[in-house]
């Protein structure tokens, strides 16, 4: 038998057939093995005969195993393999079905045309229930009146149902979401679907904003009637992956569509055409010497023979689509726009139902609100309703998983018993009086924790049980009011009444009953929680953000309501600035601040060294923890024009584009931050303008077109401007008088626009002598903690020896810096001299005191190491 003269299918299946007689053991290849072998291929032409026919593929392939079971086994099994008679005859009874039906190669129908005219197969396949006359009937069928001219002519058969999904068919079955509002949206498609040419509508919109569902909302009115006569026909997704994939050859990419739309052509207005993503088409299967798929669709377009639905974003439509003109203009626009929120918590309130029973939780309709509010304030880079079914979504997983999981107490509990049994093993080998004695209370507790066991897991049994038997009551309603759905189409009036009056209400009952048993139960000890509330919506929000958004708890709202103290020990003597900024942070947790603007904008303006920068780092310390948990920017490396670029990203076709700008991705992946830009009179004219609109609206579009939300941000810029004259007029002018001149000079140099986009404008004065003292305490005390903490070294420092490092260090000039400069050069160096030559120890106590107009260092011995010393002398 010459392998050119079959088809790929065929071929394959003839060699599958040889692998199961050698995986079996068999000295020979039979009818069997090549029946077995096509029937066994999960994407082979048998098996979608078998579905067509309703008929099981995996009975078929049970029945053709009973007999390889009835052939002989060889041991050692055979090198080579002998064709049995009737294979033969069997593939030239196929060669004949094939030429008869003037095709070029022998394909896989012909030859089980030729196996159903075996006996032992045909028993076989009757025992199945795949019957000769439905099996020729169903070739017919997927063939039509196609001409085999290639060996991959499977791959065209039924090509629709092959490269495309039925929407109707996944509408009947409850494989979509009920689609809630678009009325307008699916009126304007039905509409351009009705005409005569150019009938092809094509969905624009951003992603996530219910392109494809305003598709299936029309599959779900055509499946209830509720459209024009013209439009009651069958709504066909085209899969453009399973188009190209596999497609090795020029030209094979072409017949599969060509098959494609010729189905549709002799469907004569029967089929509509949706494909998502339809920039996709532009281009696909395109190789050298031949077409892409779009240049195959647009004849039919024009014509009006194919009714096509297309999909897809903005920008991917800008970039691809309109550079077709020929292409574009065989499409009809239809713009969908983001829901407001309104309408996003109606979809939600639609599929909540859809959810809960996906789940097995309930959902409040707080939660629905909170999650459409919450998810357009917070989640900035998405579009409604998808963010906030996401967030639904992920609320409902959360609660599931902690009600498949073991409730925290009983494990804790369970945790507790395992140890004491361990301890009991151990202890029971022991005959010692102390031992016996532990044992005896061991045994005790290991009682004590099972009598606390046994109600807790009575309880955790008994919810589990109800919550899970209200699932499967949720689940079998919606698989019941799908059927009666069905019933109705078909006008099985009687059944369906059946299932609507009689089955239906007694599993609402029921799970009426078991809602009620739960609001019974419910109490304040409950192990399980299946409610998602507005707490698990915050839950999610927080994580996917970071932005703290669930309840204060007390220790949090002390910490809030302490900040301003917190942050006077950090920063000294600047009482004004630690107020702005503490009362933005007080509203901002307060769910008070304004809606689209950032927490807080302020200009620190001062002298260098009284605490602008600081400020900003005890700031985030103080909200995250960690001082280094802020975008810091240094305005002086913005000098140029050109260095905006480094802040928001580069432009397309620059270097860089794909990396995003320092500001813009810092913010995107933490938007709850402290952003610090330093020293910002530094920065050029260009570079303050791009910060015009984050004061503003708390928005910035960075170089790739993205939206960047800073309304979760406080923004710090701090500034030297008018430092020469609050030093210079500190002593002999009012506070009034110098702040008029320093905001004089401010006004000289930004903008109007600018300052006025601040929230405040905060004037840090120079230190005083009061404020330098505390100022030391502090450094003494971080130097301590940083460094001689671990070694049990303590500090104690006379004022004295305060007032002559201040003399020595400070100059208003450089503010507070130099201190901690004098302190590193002179304290830490004469400490480390000490270490090194033995004479300070580990838990000793170094007093810094004057001598002479100059500091001194004496160490007290710590109490530690004398008795470390006694010990080892009464040892000795």
């Amino acid at each position: 038998m010459d392998p050119e003269r079959f088809t790929d299918k065929a071929s394959k299946g003839l060699i599958n057939a040889q692998n199961v007689a050698r995986d079996k053991s068999h000295g020979m290849l039979s009818v069997a093995h090549l029946a077995y072998a096509l029937f066994q291929d999960p994407e082979g032409l048998s098996r979608r005969i078998c579905i067509k026919c309703d008929v099981d593929p995996n009975s078929v392939v049970a029945e053709l195993d009973k007999l390889l079971d009835k052939i002989p086994k060889q041991s050692p099994p055979p090198e080579s393999l002998h064709t049995q008679g009737k294979l033969l005859e069997v593939l030239r009874v196929a060669q004949e079905i094939q030429k008869k039906q003037d095709d070029s190669h022998c394909t896989v129908d012909h030859i089980l045309q030729a196996l159903s005219q075996v006996d032992e197969i045909k028993n076989a396949l009757n025992a199945a229930g795949l019957t000769n006359n439905k099996l020729t009937s169903t070739i017919k069928q997927l063939r039509g009146n196609r001409k085999v001219e290639n060996r991959s002519a499977e791959d065209v058969y039924e090509a629709l149902e092959k490269y495309g999904h039925d929407l109707l068919a996944q509408v009947k079955s409850g494989k979509i979401d009920p689609v809630i509002g678009r009325d307008e949206e699916i009126r304007r498609v039905i509409q351009i679907l009705s005409r005569r040419t150019k009938n092809n509508p094509v969905l624009i919109g951003e992603p996530g904003t219910g392109k494809t569902a305003i598709v299936e909302g029309l599959a779900q009115r055509i499946v209830r009637g509720d459209v024009p006569n013209n439009l009651k026909c069958r709504l066909y997704t085209l899969d453009m992956g399973l188009l190209v994939a596999g497609a090795k050859f020029r030209g094979e990419f072409e017949e599969r569509l060509n098959a494609v739309l010729d189905e549709v052509k002799k469907a004569d207005g029967g089929i509509i055409l949706f494909i998502d993503e339809i920039h996709l088409v532009l281009g696909a299967g395109k190789a050298e010497g031949s077409m892409d798929a779009a240049n195959l669709l647009k004849p039919m377009l024009a014509r009006g023979q194919l009714r096509c639905i297309g999909a897809t974003t903005l920008s991917e439509y800008r970039q691809h689509v309109e550079k077709d003109a020929a292409f574009e203009r065989r499409f009809q626009q239809v713009h969908v726009a983001e829901p407001t929120v309104a309408a996003t918590i109606t979809i939600l309130r639609g599929i909540k139902e859809r959810y809960e029973t996906h789940h097995g939780v309930s959902i409040s309709d707080g939660a629905l609100v909170l999650a459409a509010q919450l998810s357009h304030r917070y989640i900035s880079n998405r579009f409604l309703p998808d963010k906030a079914i996401d967030l639904i979504d992920e609320a409902c997983a959360s609660t599931r998983v902690q009600l498949d999981s073991q409730p925290e107490v009983i494990d804790t509990l369970e945790r507790q018993k395992l140890q004491l049994l361990i301890e009991e093993k151990a202890l029971q080998n022991e005959k010692d009086a102390s031992s016996q004695a532990r044992l005896n209370n061991v045994l005790s507790e290991i009682k004590k924790i099972d009598q606390q066991l046994e109600p807790l897991n009575q309880q955790y049994a008994s919810q589990k049980k109800r919550i899970d038997e209200g699932q499967e009551l949720a689940k079998k309603l919606e698989l019941l009011k799908i059927k009666m759905e069905d019933l109705e189409r078909v006008r099985d009036l009687e059944r369906a009444a059946d299932i609507k009056f009689n089955a239906i209400p007694e599993l609402e009952k029921r799970i009426h009953q078991l809602k009620n048993e739960s609001k019974k139960n419910h109490s304040e000890n409950e192990l399980l929680h299946e409610r998602v509330d507005t707490m698990e919506i915050l839950q999610v929000i927080s994580r996917w953000t970071g932005i703290p958004l669930t309840k204060l708890s007390q220790g949090q709202k002390e910490r809030i309501l302490n900040l301003p103290k917190n942050l006077e020990k950090r920063v000294v003597g600047q009482p004004a600035a630690i107020e702005a900024v503490c009362d933005a942070v007080l509203r901002s947790r307060a769910g008070l601040s304004k809606a689209h603007k950032p927490t807080g904008t302020f200009l620190f303006l001062g002298p260098t060294g009284v605490g602008k920068t600081e400020l900003a780092k005890a700031l985030a310390g103080e909200l995250f923890d960690n001082d280094k948990h802020m975008v810091r920017i240094d305005m002086s490396e913005y000098m140029e024009k050109h260095s905006v670029t480094r802040l928001i990203g580069a432009p397309p076709s620059y270097v860089g584009y794909e990396q995003g700008g320092q500001l813009t991705e810092a913010v995107r992946r933490r938007p709850y931050n402290v952003i610090l830009f330093d020293e910002v009179e530094k920065a050029h004219r260009d570079v303050l303008n791009v910060l015009l609109q984050v004061l503003d609206d708390g928005r910035l579009t960075d170089g790739q077109g993205r939206t960047v939300d800073f309304s979760n941000a406080v923004i710090i810029l701090t500034s030297n401007i008018g430092a020469d004259i609050m030093l210079q007029n500190q002593d002999h002018m009012s506070e009034s008088s110098v702040h008029d001149l320093v905001m004089n000079k401010v006004r000289g140099h930004f903008r109007p626009e600018f300052l006025n986009r601040l929230d405040d404008i905060v004037m840090l004065n120079p230190l005083q002598h009061d404020d330098l003292f505390s100022v030391i305490d502090k450094h003494l005390r971080l130097l301590q903690e940083d460094r001689f903490d671990e070694r049990g070294i303590k500090f104690t420092v006379s004022d004295e020896a305060k007032q002559l490092i201040l003399d020595q260090a400070y100059d208003p000039s450089y503010g507070a810096r130099p201190l901690a400069r004098y302190l590193e050069r002179f304290i830490v160096t004469d400490l480390s001299i000490m270490l090194i030559k033995g004479e300070l120890n580990d838990h000793d106590t170094v007093n810094i005191g004057v001598v002479n107009k100059q500091l001194k260092m004496t160490v007290t011995p710590g109490t530690k190491k004398r008795k470390i010393d006694k010990d080892a002398q009464s040892k000795l």
